[in-house]
């Protein structure tokens, strides 16, 4: 089970998340609106929105991960009456403003992956850098932990896990290696595994980044989340509203790119030809053709934000 009773870090909002003031900018919130975070985490995006949205601008946030959630709430206290919490996936977004009656809404935010209030608590196993229990589950909705797919699976599935996930040329080895080597119960017994297995020396990339990754995004069925949760994004948005994502690898960068890109597109057939089953006009104009990335200063303040990505688009 996931621990709801491990001690939160208070100290997470005393630095904003990745690409904050791009995120208020890309959003423009605005008094009365309304307005979604699907990834709530400790709520700092969401503080910030509140504040751009006052005096009565109201917010949705939600998020699978119970201590982050709990969090939030004391952190965002003093904006209670304007906020909306639910412990759920993005995946919902549809059921969740239809539970509050709300028809669209002003702009949707989405900050994909593990917080790092996940990745500092060694309890959660997301880190490689700590040594905890393989776990990765942003939630107890997780259907297996990282243990369980680390000792359950064959190696030719683990290859491919980690290939596909990770995009780690060294997959094979180090599926090999971790078979060999099981039963794996914490993150230190497999990074010990793969260091052996896959010795990158010199490399600044350690060898574990990316079989972490793989894990994690298997553990979460990430890359289907963020592909059932986009059309639900765009369609709840009201015309002029804006839906904003924040990805931090190529995986999830690419599904949201083509995603934005296909939607901002108008099917029309040619005369004499039908190309399209069905005709529609272009859905969303793009704010950013290309991502918007964080600033040195950023990356300097806060190394996790280098591999963050923001594209936004504009309901029609």
């Amino acid at each position: 089970m996931l621990r709801e009773d491990l001690p939160l870090r208070t100290n997470t909002m005393q630095h904003k998340p990745a690409l904050y003031q791009e995120i208020i900018h890309a959003l423009q919130p605005k008094r009365g609106g309304r307005y979604v975070d699907g990834t709530l985490g400790a709520g700092g995006h969401a503080r910030g929105i509140l504040e751009a949205c006052a005096p009565d601008g109201q917010l949705l946030g939600l998020d699978v991960d119970p201590q982050a959630l709990a969090l939030a709430r004391k952190n965002l206290a003093p904006y209670e009456g304007r906020i909306h919490l639910a412990q759920a996936s993005y995946t919902t977004i549809t059921k969740q403003l239809a539970d509050l009656q709300w028809d669209s809404v002003d702009g949707i935010l989405f900050d994909l992956g593990a917080s790092s209030m996940q990745f500092d608590n060694a309890e959660r196993g997301f880190s490689f850098m700590h040594d905890g229990p393989l776990d990765m589950r942003f939630g107890p909705q997780a259907l297996m932990s990282a243990e369980q797919i680390v000792n359950g699976y064959d190696e030719k599935e683990l290859a491919e896990l980690i290939f596909r996930y990770g995009e780690d040329r060294d997959s094979r080895k180090i599926a090999k290696a971790i078979v060999i080597n099981r039963p794996l119960r914490t993150t230190r017994e497999l990074v010990a595994v793969i260091e052996r297995a896959s010795p990158r020396r010199g490399d600044r990339v350690h060898p574990a980044t990316q079989t972490f990754q793989a894990l994690r995004i298997a553990v979460n069925n990430e890359l289907a989340s963020v592909q059932e949760m986009l059309p639900q994004a765009v369609a709840g948005l009201k015309s002029g509203g804006r839906c904003a994502v924040i990805s931090f690898h190529s995986l999830e960068d690419r599904i949201v790119k083509d995603f934005f890109r296909e939607q901002s597109k108008e099917l029309v057939n040619p005369l004499y030809e039908r190309i399209y089953e069905v005709e529609r006009k272009a859905v969303v104009k793009l704010i950013n053709k290309k991502p918007i990335l964080p600033s040195e200063e950023e990356i300097k303040e806060n190394p996790r934000a280098r591999s963050a990505k923001l594209r936004v688009v504009e309901k029609i």
